[in-house]
């Protein structure tokens, strides 16, 4: 007599990104529900960018696995750093003007905290990437914030976006860039006992 096999757990977002839906999709990795964790984000007192993101992500599982205890929920803070200094996404345009011309012309770094929680265990990472931003001419910085593309974006520019013609080398994730690092994630999933079919992607 043949055993069942265990039920598959539902998986959850705990994100309302669509950038993030639209990166798992490219692993063949659609969530069965999406469900935004409403935390306080605010930073802590001198907490510096890389223990920031870790501890988002996970209040951010953990805040969605206790309304969803029988699923596997995915979890994931990115933050866009000069130095300490954390950048996160600008209230308005004159605050994504001060990130822009902070950044202009230097390096800086993007830190996304993954976490997924699944039956009772918990699975974090930490990935950086630095990125190479050109120096900005005034023109070039009006015209981009006059696009709104900036809005919602941490640090205040989309790389997927037309701020790409500003980037002229990135060292690391791409797609941690944007949001999710795919090869990462994919790996906490597995290790979560949920299956990545890359034969799904884009399907």
């Amino acid at each position: 007599m043949t055993q069942d096999a265990p039920a598959r757990r539902p998986l959850v977002l705990a994100s309302a990104s669509p950038r993030r839906r639209d990166l798992l999709a490219q692993i063949g990795v659609v969530p069965d529900e999406v469900v935004p964790a409403d935390i306080d984000e605010t930073p802590h007192k001198g907490e510096l960018p890389r223990r920031y993101a870790g501890r988002l992500a996970l209040q951010k599982a953990q805040t969605v696995a206790a309304q969803r205890p029988q699923a596997c929920v995915l979890a994931a803070d990115t933050v866009v750093c000069a130095g300490r200094r954390i950048l996160g996404k600008p209230e308005d345009r004159e605050e994504a003007h001060r990130f822009l011309s902070l950044l202009s012309g230097r390096r800086h770094r993007v830190t996304t905290g993954l976490c997924v929680i699944c039956a009772g265990r918990t699975w974090h990472h930490l990935e950086e990437t630095r990125v190479a931003l050109k120096r900005l001419s005034r023109q070039e910085l009006d015209q981009y914030l006059d696009s709104g593309e900036w809005q919602g974006k941490a640090g205040g520019y989309a790389i997927q976006g037309t701020a790409a013609a500003f980037v002229p080398a990135i060292y690391g994730s791409y797609t941690n860039v944007v949001g999710l690092p795919l090869v990462e994630a994919a790996h906490l999933l597995r290790a979560a006992g949920l299956t990545v079919d890359l034969s799904e992607a884009n399907a």
